[in-house]
């Protein structure tokens, strides 16, 4: 026997739609932790070439981000198929890193266009830190908001340090923003499930 829909049982629905929307963003922090992991080796293989070895032309390395980008398309692309009810959180999110890789690629283009490569670095170290804070923001999830104030205090530190270093800033901004939160988005998705 059904119960009767009253108020009491149309506000119990709608906050266990909340709830049920916001775990599921929290999702299973794959893409953190796959970007975080990616991003964190181009840049440490970058810099040992180009700190130890003086090879210079190790910035192929960053091609492997390429790759990402298709595994990625392929894995959201089977991840939408899956998927019950979008949540006005999910798009919210989506279009934040939309916007963020958008942003990405043109101001590198424009720094690159303009001989400015010292400013690449961190300018990107400005940008990492964008998304990830608004994505902790939206998801109430400390970890991702910490991991963008870090991103942009490192943007700070990389005009006082020399600029093969900034890869290092990289490395460390992708540990604090993308790694850890997604290691611990992880957790958090293994608990729920």
């Amino acid at each position: 026997m059904e119960q009767p829909f009253n108020e009491q049982t149309s506000l119990q629905l709608i906050e266990s739609m909340i709830n049920k929307a916001k775990n599921n963003f929290s999702e299973s922090g794959t893409l953190y932790l796959l970007w975080g992991i990616v991003i964190f080796i181009c840049s440490m293989v970058q810099f040992v070439a180009i700190y130890f070895f003086n090879y210079q032309d190790a910035s192929y390395i960053w091609l492997l981000t390429w790759l990402v980008v298709i595994y990625q398309v392929i894995f959201l692309s089977r991840e939408s198929k899956k998927e019950k009810a979008r949540t006005y959180t999910a798009d919210i999110i989506k279009y934040v890193w939309i916007c963020f890789a958008s942003c990405m690629f043109i101001l590198i283009f424009i720094l690159i266009r303009q001989k400015a490569y010292a400013s690449v670095n961190p300018a990107i170290l400005v940008l990492y830190g964008m998304p990830t804070f608004l994505s902790g923001i939206i998801l109430k999830f400390k970890p991702l908001v910490i991991g963008g104030v870090i991103c942009w205090l490192l943007a700070l530190g990389s005009i006082f340090t020399p600029e093969i270093f900034h890869l290092l800033f990289i490395c460390a901004a992708v540990v604090s923003a993308w790694i850890i939160p997604g290691i611990l988005l992880r957790k958090k998705f293994k608990n729920q499930h």
